[in-house]
C-alpha cells in the first residue's frame, strides 16, 4: 500500500479495513483514498467488510493540508463510495468515534452504520466553501430527508449520536469496547449464506 496508514485484516470471510492515522484523527491523504479504492475494488470476494479506525475519531475527513492542494475536489471521494457501493457483500462502518467532512462519504455508501456513544457527525462544507461529493447529499436524503440533510450540509450542525440514531444517520449505538464484535455479529448471517444470496437481498432492498 502506498500510504501505509490502512490496515487490512482478512478473517472468515469478513474483511476489516482500518484506517490508522489516529495521531492525525485518522484525516485521509491522497495515498490513503488510493489505498481505500483498491481494497475496496478488490474486495468482492469478501463475504462482509467492516470499516473503523484506530483511536477515539474516525476520520477527521480529508487532511487540511492535502484538502488546500486540491483533495477536497478529488474524483478520488466518489471512486471509493462507489466502489464500496458495489460490493455484493454486507457492508458495516463500525464507527470508532467522530465522522467528519468527506469521510461521511464512505460511510454513507455502506449498507449500515454503527457507532460509539460519544460520536459526533459533522459535514462543514459551507464554512468551507467546498460542495459536498456529488453522492453523499442523495444517499445522506435517502437515509434522514432533505431537511435534515440541510440542517448537516448547510446549517454545519454537529449532530451527536443519539441524534443521529434517531434521525436514522446511524442504525445502532454501543458500547467501545463492543464495537469490533458487534459489526462482526451482524455480519455472521451474511458469512454463513451462499455470497449470491446477500448480493440478491441488498439488490432487493435497493431504493
Amino acid at each position: 500500500m502506498r500510504s501505509g496508514l490502512i490496515d487490512l485484516n482478512q478473517d472468515g470471510g469478513i474483511w476489516t479495513v482500518t484506517l490508522n492515522r489516529p495521531d492525525k484523527a485518522n484525516a485521509l491523504t491522497e495515498d490513503m483514498l488510493h489505498d481505500l479504492c483498491e481494497i475496496m475494488e478488490g474486495a468482492g470476494e469478501a463475504r462482509a467488510l467492516i470499516l473503523t479506525g484506530q483511536g477515539k475519531i474516525f476520520s477527521a475527513g480529508a487532511d487540511l493540508d492535502a484538502a488546500r492542494a486540491g483533495l477536497a475536489v478529488s474524483d478520488l471521494w466518489e471512486r471509493l463510495s462507489g466502489a464500496i457501493v458495489r460490493l455484493p457483500g454486507l457492508t458495516i462502518a463500525a464507527l470508532n468515534g467522530t465522522l467528519a467532512g468527506g469521510a461521511m462519504g464512505m460511510a454513507l455508501a455502506c449498507d449500515m452504520r454503527i457507532a460509539v456513544r460519544g460520536a459526533k457527525f459533522f459535514y462543514p462544507v459551507m464554512k468551507n466553501a467546498f460542495l459536498p461529493q456529488p453522492s453523499d447529499p442523495a444517499r445522506m436524503v435517502a437515509l434522514i430527508g432533505p431537511s435534515r440533510t440541510k440542517l448537516i450540509l448547510m446549517g454545519g450542525q454537529k449532530i451527536m449520536a443519539d441524534e443521529a440514531l434517531a434521525f436514522g444517520l446511524i442504525d445502532r449505538i454501543v458500547e467501545p469496547e463492543a464495537l469490533n464484535e458487534a459489526a462482526r455479529d451482524i455480519c455472521a448471517d451474511s458469512v454463513a449464506a451462499p455470497i449470491d444470496v446477500a448480493h440478491r437481498i441488498k439488490t432487493m432492498c435497493a431504493p
